[in-house]
């Protein structure tokens, strides 16, 4: 299999897992090189306290099969940064799939990258998507294109093992889903608004 090249963007006040979750699938695809890439090299603090080593700066990497983005609170800030709306843009143009997890996928829309295409993010920042000129579509991921969102946190391993169906095959994404064990079995069914009650679902409103 051709060497594959992933650049996950990773800033202060991410969801860690929204990273780490893809890394873990990602990386077990034969000859991968994953690059976490920032806007200055550096250590990157997530939401949590959680650290992560960006080595590499938006100058060090122009080109990647695939690009992703994570999502969380550190988002807001990043929305109207013009050097790394500029390298999405660019790296875009080089991709095989640009992808987001969570709330990702709005730095997604301020590249203009969502325009008419179905997207989704996290449940609580759904309909923001239709501020970028999306379909806000509810799913645990959608493809459109080579654009590839994924809802919040978690999704991003299921986008991930079907990422390495399209770029591989299925039995390779077979391979790496038996190796990581991601077999859920969650003790509440609570994985969703549509599953909670009002009182619960109230306490996570924006």
């Amino acid at each position: 299999m051709k060497a594959l090249k992933v650049a996950i963007f990773v800033f202060d006040g991410m969801t860690a897992l929204d990273a780490v979750g893809p890394y873990e699938v990602l990386s077990n695809i034969p000859n991968s090189k994953v690059y976490f890439v920032s806007t200055s090299p550096g250590t990157i603090n997530c939401k949590g306290g959680l650290k992560i080593i960006a080595d590499y700066s938006l100058n060090d990497i122009t080109s990647a099969d695939i690009l992703l983005i994570p999502g969380g609170p550190g988002v807001d800030s990043l929305l109207n940064n013009e050097p790394l709306i500029k390298w999405i843009k660019q790296l875009h143009q080089t991709t095989k799939f640009t992808v987001s997890v969570c709330t990702g996928s709005l730095l997604l829309g301020s590249a203009q990258l969502l325009q008419g295409l179905k997207a989704t993010t996290h449940w609580k920042h759904f309909e923001k998507l239709n501020d970028y000129g999306a379909e806000a579509t509810k799913s645990r991921y959608v493809i459109d294109g080579k654009i590839v969102t994924s809802a919040g946190v978690s999704a991003g391993i299921d986008m991930s093992l079907k990422l390495v169906e399209l770029t591989g095959s299925e039995s390779l994404a077979k391979m790496i889903q038996l190796g990581i064990e991601y077999d859920p079995m969650p003790p509440f069914d609570a994985g969703s608004p549509e599953k909670v009650s009002k009182e619960l679902l109230e306490v996570f409103r924006p």
